[in-house]
């Protein structure tokens, strides 16, 4: 269970005008009710038809094909700008907002990102290798992963990446052995576990001391990694990072990770001459799938960590460090909507109804791997009332299968449109190919025109690595 301890005043905010004049009450009920979902430009023109950017959902299924992901370009910058205002700014000057790409990123989402001057928070020598060709700079760039190939820490060391987010033992010395050998001194953080459990999903919680990720603070490694990097020929130690887990909605991990980890760096300071430069309390925001389910903004998470860390740098006689935070989720998940077309439709009189679409598991495995909501609406018939119960089942050979389940909808025929809401977060990020189904095309919508970001696969592409 969240506990949420946070004003509600935030709640259905529209940011931005979604109504339109020729709109009537029963048009405005549902964009009012799906505000907190939808991308902030979200609306419902003459036909009846959702809108994103000033796009018709249902022209674009026709143009594009479904399934289809739809990135609104507005609500992706206006998040990076909150961001950056409410942690940065008076509330705590030294902040770089660094983007977890881990949530879903390619070439035309990393330029946005460079445009916006955020950092970027890589995993893997994949994701870097997009970086790298989306021109990102690569000194505003953090390494994350629990297991980082040597190939992957020689891309990153040979590309001059800002600072490498160390996880264990094993990798520090890797990572000097890497660094002596490219005859560079690497800026390093070490990641630390610091025994927190923020109360989200077990598959998701990675500030307990039973993790694979980090260095536990409570066994003594934390300290030995702080001494062994002290010490380590090509490395400088300037920061400590710490990440509790995903969809984190109150603040009270994030202020006891902080009295933790800054206690933690006073007593290194002591022990071993470390100088805390940079403190990362990592991302994990929270955003709002459903509607009974509202979310924090970003200045509710940023008055506290930024009061959290000011208040225990005074108390300890710390210089204030350079703040990093790492949103992925909560810049790119509202932004997102995944567009489908309905099939089948089954009913069992007295159980429940089945509408079956051409996406599912393979574009969005996170109901079948999190047991996560969502909800729908149809696009086609934004301007209707809801008026029978559904469940939105996907197309591939599993029973887990399941988007939405028993969801009050209009009426829904074969061909319909279906809109996802809340899909750019980890849907695209973690697709598969299953069933030999293939990865779905993705637009930008801004200002009523629309730009492809990526191209739907093709049968050829599916084979394309196949050796006979």
């Amino acid at each position: 269970m969240h506990i949420l301890h946070y004003p509600v005043d935030f709640v259905y905010r529209v940011k931005y005008n979604r109504i339109t004049d020729f709109e009537d009450e029963v048009s405005m009920s549902v964009l009012e009710r799906m505000a907190a979902l939808l991308p902030d430009t979200a609306g419902v023109n003459e036909k009846g038809h959702l809108t994103l950017g000033g796009c018709d959902v249902v022209k674009l299924a026709a143009e594009f094909g479904t399934p289809l992901y739809i990135f609104d370009e507005a609500t992706l910058r206006h998040n990076c700008a909150e961001f950056r205002n409410e942690f940065g700014g008076q509330r705590y000057a030294d902040t770089l907002v660094i983007y977890a790409a881990k949530a879903f990123i390619n070439r035309a989402l990393a330029r946005i990102f460079k445009e916006e001057g955020l950092g970027l928070d890589v995993v893997s020598g994949g994701e870097l290798a997009i970086a790298k060709s989306a021109g990102f700079p690569m000194d505003k760039v953090y390494f994350h992963g629990n297991n980082k190939l040597r190939e992957e820490i020689e891309l990153a060391i040979g590309w001059r990446i800002g600072r490498i987010v160390v996880d264990n033992l094993y990798e520090l010395a890797l990572v000097n052995e890497v660094a002596r050998k490219s005859k560079v001194t690497q800026d390093i953080l070490l990641r630390l576990t610091p025994g927190i459990d923020a109360h989200t999903h077990q598959y998701i919680t990675t500030g307990i001391i039973d993790s694979k990720f980090g260095l536990p603070i409570a066994t003594g490694q934390a300290e030995e990694a702080v001494a062994k990097a002290m010490s380590a020929s090509n490395l400088r130690l300037i920061g400590l990072h710490v990440h509790l887990g995903s969809l984190i909605f109150s603040i009270e991990p994030y202020q006891k990770a902080i009295e933790i980890v800054f206690q933690f760096a006073a007593e290194m300071k002591k022990k071993h001459s470390f100088t805390l430069q940079e403190f990362s309390p990592g991302g994990g925001f929270a955003v709002q799938y459903t509607q009974d389910t509202p979310a924090p903004d970003a200045a509710y998470y940023a008055k506290a960590i930024a009061d959290s860390i000011h208040a225990k740098s005074k108390e300890l006689g710390l210089k204030l460090p350079r703040l990093i935070v790492e949103p992925g989720r909560a810049i790119v998940g509202r932004a997102g909507v995944a567009i489908y077309r309905a099939g089948s439709i089954k009913e069992i009189p007295g159980v429940r109804k089945y509408v079956a679409i051409d996406g599912g598991m393979a574009d969005n495995i996170r109901p079948a791997l999190y047991d996560s909501k969502y909800e729908a609406l149809v696009a086609n018939k934004a301007d209707q009332s809801d008026s029978e119960r559904v469940s939105i089942v996907g197309k591939f050979c599993e029973s887990g299968d399941v988007l939405v389940k028993d969801e009050d909808i209009p009426r829904v025929v074969p061909g319909d449109i279906i809109a996802i809401p809340v899909s750019g977060a980890y849907c695209l990020s973690m697709a598969s190919n299953y069933n030999a189904s293939l990865k779905p095309a993705i637009v930008m919508a801004r200002d009523g025109k629309t730009r492809l970001i990526r191209r739907r696969e093709s049968y050829d592409d599916l084979m394309r690595c196949d050796v006979d």
